[in-house]
């Protein structure tokens, strides 16, 4: 990259990297910062993330060329939820008229294939520290050291419950079914039962048998988790989800991280102390939700498609550090990422609530949603980004 950077991206994950892309096809330069970019000859530690792709987050990496193989992608034809108290809820593709209602993404695959867009296009110049530029923007993830420097604010509301995630290997075919528990459990030292919410997410191709797994629990009960063998996980594993997929055997080590939800106070700004320079976040820099809906990824690729429709769209005598162009983007955003935590958390406390009462309560309204038609309807086009005009464009 000859001339100097329109754009400089602080963050090389996928939010970053299909930021990148797509601002090098507007013909913008852009400097990618990758702090700690790959080691030849060194194999990196399993990444056992489960990432759920929507309709738009799917088009919008298939322009790139960026969307993987199988059995890297595994399309979700039905996903099934139980409450905990006979509560249920089916959502499926044929009901919305599709293949699909979503595809789990293998997160390597995915990063490599991106990587690897970036190394062949001219216009992406890939750095290990920040440069100067009319605007940044920042994609490091939720604990954004730039943001803090910048001095953002991030609203953190603390969950009681850390994520345990690994993949599986099972007895039975997952058959392309996303399947959820919501339910109740307890550890030692742990008294009253804290809920829980645990997902099985089809992985490895259609008619495959592993599955990715997002448990959300107490940190204590995170512990004991984590704490146990290998064989006792994957039978305490097998017990809670009703055995619905047979025996079950880890394939990969476990994780856990806390769960949170997020949003920075402002997304936009000018440079502390530098003229003609302003910055803007996307990705989980500027926002974190709760994985019980599997948005993350998709809310972030949308803040991309939303910046990168503006930047096509704005008046062509306004600078790229230009706030009042930068606004739009903000207002966009911030009001779709307010609308999908405000569901998110809804849902998460209505689950966590003790007593019969609202066991009855949020169970008679899962049986409810189910049978309701054009709102289940609805619902499902949202989740499936149908209804997210901008970030299909």
């Amino acid at each position: 990259m000859a001339s100097p950077p329109d754009i400089c991206i602080r963050g090389a994950g996928i939010v970053g990297r299909t930021l990148a892309l797509l601002l090098a096809r507007e013909r913008l330069n852009v400097a990618l910062v990758d702090a700690h970019p790959a080691t030849p000859g060194l194999v990196p530690a399993a990444d056992v993330r489960a990432y759920s792709l929507n309709g738009a987050a799917k088009a919008l990496l298939q322009d790139l060329r960026c969307w993987p193989e199988p059995p890297a992608v595994t399309p979700v034809h039905q996903m099934q939820v139980w409450g905990d108290r006979g509560g249920q809820l089916s959502f499926g593709a044929s009901e919305q008229g599709v293949d699909s209602l979503n595809w789990m993404v293998d997160v390597p695959v995915l990063e490599a294939l991106l990587a690897q867009a970036v190394q062949f296009q001219p216009q992406i110049q890939v750095v290990q520290a920040p440069v100067a530029a009319p605007l940044t923007v920042v994609c490091e993830g939720r604990a954004s050291q730039t943001r803090a420097e910048l001095g953002v604010g991030f609203d953190i509301t603390h969950y009681p419950q850390h994520a345990v995630a690994t993949r599986l290997l099972c007895e039975r075919a997952h058959e392309g079914i996303a399947r959820q528990w919501f339910g109740w459990s307890a550890a030692p030292g742990l008294t009253p039962a804290q809920a829980e919410v645990l997902a099985l997410l089809p992985m490895g191709g259609e008619g495959g048998r592993e599955v990715g797994l997002v448990w959300s629990v107490h940190p204590l009960r995170a512990q004991e988790l984590m704490a146990m063998s290998a064989e006792n996980f994957a039978l305490s594993l097998a017990s809670a989800c009703q055995n619905s997929l047979g025996g079950m055997q880890l394939s990969a080590e476990r994780a856990v991280w806390p769960l949170q939800l997020a949003r920075a106070e402002r997304w936009i700004g000018p440079m502390p102390g530098v003229v003609k320079q302003s910055f803007a976040l996307a990705g989980d820099a500027a926002h974190s939700l709760h994985p019980l809906a599997g948005q993350g990824l998709n809310v972030g690729l949308a803040d991309v498609a939303e910046l990168v429709q503006v930047i096509r769209a704005k008046e062509f005598w306004r600078p790229l550090h230009d706030l009042k162009w930068l606004r739009r983007y903000e207002r966009a955003r911030q009001a779709d990422v307010q609308a999908m935590g405000l569901v998110t958390d809804g849902l998460q406390r209505l689950f966590a609530q003790p007593g019969t009462v609202w066991q009855n309560l949020r169970n008679w309204g899962m049986r409810g949603f189910d049978r309701s038609g054009p709102l289940k309807h609805w619902m499902t086009q949202r989740a499936m980004g149908q209804s997210a005009d901008r970030a299909e464009r």
